[in-house]
């Protein structure tokens, strides 16, 4: 009987709860009559707004549900990046390409932190930056884990999960490039629309970790200072490989 290490569902659970997290504040937002659902059409108004993702967070109840959905997006994000990291350093040959996904991860997910934090009435220029980030480095780091997917194939499983990482990074690009498109025709819907398709091509890439995650355990190792030295790798984390053949 094969068993999956729990760690297989922390992508899972962090897709399927900032998902749900984000469509709740639409759906409060929709319901305080602040924004035009999507499905819609888009009838200038005074009361209403578009249903880009910041505008509904933007006022309150939903803007506090919104911080709160984005601080723990950016922060599980952020241990996700690191644990990939962590699975792929023993067997990356171009550290750097690691490293350079890793980096732009933590910054997606700060400008996540800026999405979140600093609403759109209130500092628009901060949460522009952030959510340029969060777009642009979030979809570098996609094309970025699709390639070494293939490259390092662990398991014999890169092209089982490196073709779908490969179609969702066109579908996360293809909808980023559609919403500024839509976005300078002032066509607002269709690029509410993308955004929302964009915001969860982007939560199931990530989920999509859980493929590989099956396979490992990770564990943070404390010495004492009477022990022998260990690396600065090995003491913040240990990764083992999960034997699937254990009953």
């Amino acid at each position: 009987m094969r068993k999956c290490s729990p760690w297989t569902f922390l992508p899972i659970m962090f897709s399927f709860f900032t998902a749900a997290g984000l469509w709740v504040v639409y759906f409060i937002a929709v319901e305080d009559e602040k924004i035009t659902p999507l499905s819609a059409e888009y009838k200038r108004s005074v009361s209403k707004s578009p249903p880009y993702i910041s505008i509904a967070g933007d006022a309150p109840p939903a803007s506090c549900v919104f911080s709160q959905v984005m601080n723990m997006a950016a922060f599980v994000g952020f241990i996700l990046g690191v644990l990939r990291y962590l699975q792929l350093k023993p067997r990356v040959h171009k550290p750097w390409l690691n490293i350079g996904s890793l980096v732009a991860l933590s910054l997606a997910c700060f400008g996540m932190t800026l999405v979140g934090n600093f609403q759109l009435s209130n500092d628009e220029e901060l949460h522009n930056i952030g959510t340029s980030m969060t777009f642009g480095l979030g979809t570098l780091f996609c094309w970025v884990q699709s390639f070494m997917t293939l490259k390092v194939n662990l398991r014999n499983e890169g092209r089982r999960a490196g073709i779908p990482r490969f179609l969702l990074s066109g579908a996360v690009t293809s909808c980023m490039l559609l919403y500024f498109a839509l976005m300078a025709q002032r066509l607002h819907m269709h690029a509410a629309r993308a955004q929302w398709a964009l915001v969860m091509f982007f939560l199931a890439f990530l989920g999509t970790f859980a493929i590989e995650f099956r396979h490992y355990h990770f564990e943070i190792v404390c010495s004492d200072d009477q022990d022998p030295p260990l690396s600065l790798s090995e003491s913040f984390s240990e990764v083992s490989e999960y034997q699937s053949d254990q009953l």
